[in-house]
């Protein structure tokens, strides 16, 4: 079977082509994919030619939510055996996998037969399948977002955008114990996920006096919106704390400081994730983090230019996998 793989060439331009099979370095394992998820950057680079500051200079593999199984393990002895199933931390010497943050590119893992670094491949416990696996790496986004808050047990939490890490964010605020939470998005099947995953009550991201009116103790904005944030802001209790989620376009983004300021609110970035991905294995192990609703479609890889079409339609979808 050819060793089909997702390339983008430029902004519009998306191929499904033939590469070569993977040659791995000592420290590196071939893995053949089974799943990958679109994620909103793959959208980006496809869409734009570009995810925020990141710039496609040169035709890429996209794709960094992946699942697999080891076909030959890493020269070197390190990392998992052949015949493992893994899912993948794609973090690698400060860039991530399927990025254009450098040139040359660091290519995805969005093809039928991938090398990766051992060190990246995190085995998959029994029990838990490759399709749910491939989304430690999104959950594992909500994770870090979710802890960077400080903590949710007990508390009020609001979810601004109920796109797939917004609905995986809700998942991982029931989890750690939050006492209430409230979703928002602008369209009817995210909000109906996010009450699958465990929000109390969903709101019309539209209605600005609802959203307003919430009081939370920690508001996640997950939309990365300029009007997401706004209610992000207009949602939180006086000393709250915003989770800047969701990322903005690059360049200045008009917010309304004047209630930050009033308020007393903390805001916080996060970004991608650290080590969470082995607390998040665990946790979808154990069945304490349901995260399958999130999943709307799959498409086999030589259907990606279709998916992508669909992925890209948030009244449509949320997360949509390719089967290679």
């Amino acid at each position: 079977m050819r060793n089909l793989a997702v390339v983008v060439h430029a902004k519009g331009d998306l191929r499904i082509e033939p590469v070569q099979e993977p040659e791995p370095a000592a420290d590196e394992a071939v893995v053949a994919i089974a799943y990958g998820g679109i994620c909103g950057s793959d959208l980006h680079y496809w869409q734009h030619g570009a995810a925020g500051a990141s710039i496609l200079r040169a035709p890429m593999v996209l794709g960094h939510e992946v699942s697999g199984t080891v076909l030959t393990a890493a020269a070197d002895g390190t990392g998992p055996r052949a015949g493992t199933r893994v899912t993948v931390h794609p973090a690698t010497d400060g860039t991530y996998l399927g990025s254009a943050a450098r040139f040359p590119h660091q290519d995805g893992a969005f093809a039928r037969r991938v090398a990766l670094p051992a060190g990246m491949l995190r085995a998959v416990p029994d029990g838990v399948d490759l399709r749910t696996a491939v989304l430690a790496e999104p959950a594992s986004v909500a994770w870090h977002g979710v802890t960077r808050s400080g903590g949710v047990a007990g508390k009020r939490v609001l979810v601004i955008g109920s796109g797939p890490i917004g609905a995986l964010a809700i998942a991982v605020a029931r989890h750690h114990g939050a006492a209430e939470i409230i979703a928002t998005d602008l369209h009817d099947l995210p909000r109906q996920i996010a009450t699958r995953l465990g929000a109390d009550t969903t709101l019309d991201a539209r209605d600005e006096d609802a959203v307003g009116a919430v009081g939370a103790d920690v508001v996640v904005e997950s939309s990365g919106t300029v009007p997401g944030l706004a209610s992000a802001v207009r949602g939180a209790r006086r000393g709250g704390t915003v989770v800047l989620l969701g990322l903005q376009r690059a360049g200045d983004v008009p917010a309304p400081m004047s209630l930050v300021i009033t308020r007393e609110l903390h805001l916080v970035g996060s970004l991608r994730f650290e080590d969470e991905i082995d607390d998040v294995v665990a946790a979808l192990a154990d069945g304490t983090l349901p995260v399958d609703p999130v999943v709307t479609q799959e498409h086999d890889v030589a259907e990606a230019l279709e998916a992508f079409e669909v992925a890209r339609d948030a009244s449509l979808s949320s997360k949509v996998l390719l089967r290679f």
